[in-house]
């Protein structure tokens, strides 16, 4: 059999260098648009906040009025952001409804899973917090009792906000959800950008795709030059697993990250760690587990991973991955 490329540490850190400065340049040209447009319905979120529900007395809310914020979407207040959002994130976006701003009155944010075990409820959905207005209670307790006392200085003294305090408070919270959200699109955006090219990829080396499935053996796999998206190898999922033309399954991750510090986890806490349960696993002989990097990794967590049996490619060099799986053609 064709044995995957290893690659030395000399030539990691030419590549690693490479994609580095690919996700410069396409960081630095990154469009303001999403942005701006992100602020804006967040910023209109806050105001319908603090003009219809008066959050600036946020211990006076109302069970009932509590329900209706987690009942009202905020794309009844502002569209969307443009600017490029993807059809899944846009989606999400569209179902977003005003207790998400509400979270970020805290300080820290509390997500909505966190919230619900705080308050010690079993949904924070607008029915439940009807119904219950004990379980309401006990949410706007935990929201109260979290508060940014920062931003929202008056209810820590009890008095009511200044014009100015208004102000600053509704944009500062906007440009604290907006990075958050920003951020994980980002993020998000990479993973399906390099998800949509190694597809796309494959097909143009004639490989077809497959439904997604679960593979606990190679018979659970796809065929010989079939392809098939998320699906579960053994105990951890695959973003693509590939069946190459010599019968070995190939798994492959993609992996996109912002900062050397980020490659940790997304290489050897996740990637590498997935290699080895699938070799163990599936067999040694039997799977080649392959990760498709792009942005910014730390050389010695590539080569530690290399060494736990991930075999690396790279986003900007596809050709090297097309040589491999065409030599899988011939048993060697």
């Amino acid at each position: 059999m064709q044995s995957p490329p290893i690659w030395t540490e000399s030539q990691i850190r030419l590549d690693a260098a490479t994609a580095r400065s690919a996700f410069r340049a396409e960081r630095l040209v990154e469009p303001l648009e999403r942005w701006q447009a992100t602020i804006r319905r967040y910023r209109g979120a806050f105001e319908r906040l603090f003009n219809q529900y008066n959050v600036a007395d946020i211990k006076a809310l109302t069970a009932a009025q509590l329900a209706d914020i987690f009942a009202t979407k905020i794309d009844q207040i502002a569209p969307p952001a443009e600017g490029g959002t993807r059809p899944t994130e846009a989606k999400k976006l569209a179902n977003e409804n005003l207790g998400a701003p509400l979270r970020y009155l805290a300080g820290p944010p509390i997500s909505e899973d966190d919230l619900a075990v705080l308050a010690e409820v079993s949904s924070i959905a607008p029915a439940a917090l009807r119904s219950d207005s004990d379980a309401a209670g006990r949410v706007l307790a935990t929201i109260v009792q979290a508060l940014d006392t920062t931003r929202f200085a008056w209810i820590a003294e009890n008095r009511p906000p200044t014009d100015l305090e208004k102000t600053i408070a509704i944009a500062t919270s906007a440009a604290l959800i907006t990075a958050q959200r920003v951020s994980t699109d980002r993020r998000n955006e990479g993973k399906d950008k390099q998800e949509t090219l190694v597809k796309s990829f494959l097909t143009s080396m004639g490989f077809t795709a497959a439904p997604s499935r679960t593979i606990n053996t190679l018979d659970d796999a796809p065929l010989r030059g079939q392809f098939c998206g998320e699906s579960k190898v053994g105990t951890r999922k695959a973003d693509v697993a590939v069946r190459l033309h010599d019968g070995r399954l190939m798994p492959i991750e993609c992996k996109v990250s912002n900062s050397e510090v980020n490659s940790v986890k997304r290489i050897n806490n996740d990637a590498a760690a997935k290699a080895v349960t699938w070799r163990r696993e599936l067999g040694i002989n039997q799977v080649v587990p392959v990760a498709l990097m792009s942005g910014v990794f730390k050389v010695a967590n590539l080569v530690q991973a290399q060494e736990a049996g991930l075999t690396l490619f790279w986003a900007h060099d596809l050709d090297r991955l097309r040589t491999f799986i065409e030599n899988t053609r011939t048993i060697r």
